[in-house]
């Protein structure tokens, strides 16, 4: 009897490690393609902010939604993301200053500044969208996002096109974690775990 419970304990985890690593392929091939092209909005997920400064890596994102919405692909850019611990500044915010500061109009930006997580960026942008109208937006994070929040907000019936910021080559570890533990959200996320 003991025997065959750890058959099926082992059945049961080589099939998950297994759907597991099939999910962070995906996230890797994601995350390595371009599918800007003209949409509603551009949508910056947000990232952490010091002060009312971009960090490095938020910076890079804006830096990115900038570059399209440049080169007109959008009318409307998003940020998002939360006060993450600030007393003062969102993420959101800091995002809409940085742009602002960069010559975007403020009448064209939205702010989003409550989330403190994937599945509440998504959330949130997705009900903004809805109330304005926009069926579509170019999506800016990093690689390794874009895969989960590109299906969290294609499953609420938006066209998301990944545009994942320019970063070095990294095929190491770190990067190989990153994509584990985002297959981790997405499964936790695809059986009703919003993390």
């Amino acid at each position: 009897m003991r025997k065959s419970i750890w058959i099926v304990v082992a059945a049961v985890a080589i099939m998950l490690g297994s759907y597991l690593a099939g999910i962070a392929r995906q996230i890797h091939l994601q995350s390595t393609v371009e599918e800007a092209r003209p949409a509603d909005v551009i949508l910056v997920l947000g990232a952490a902010e010091y002060r009312g400064r971009p960090s490095p890596v938020f910076k890079a994102r804006l830096d990115h939604a900038l570059e399209l919405y440049r080169r007109g692909l959008a009318p409307r850019m998003l940020t998002t993301g939360g006060a993450g611990g600030d007393p003062v500044f969102t993420e959101g915010g800091v995002g809409r200053a940085y742009l602002v500061s960069n010559g975007v109009p403020s009448e064209a930006i939205i702010v989003e500044p409550e989330a403190e997580s994937t599945v509440q960026s998504t959330a949130a942008a997705a009900e903004i969208m809805r109330r304005m109208g926009l069926g579509s937006c170019i999506l800016v994070s990093d690689g390794y996002h874009i895969f989960r929040a590109k299906r969290m907000l294609a499953t609420q019936g938006f066209r998301v096109y990944g545009s994942p910021r320019p970063s070095p080559p990294n095929e190491g570890l770190r990067q190989w974690w990153q994509y584990a533990r985002q297959s981790v959200g997405y499964l936790l996320w695809q059986v009703g775990i919003r993390v």
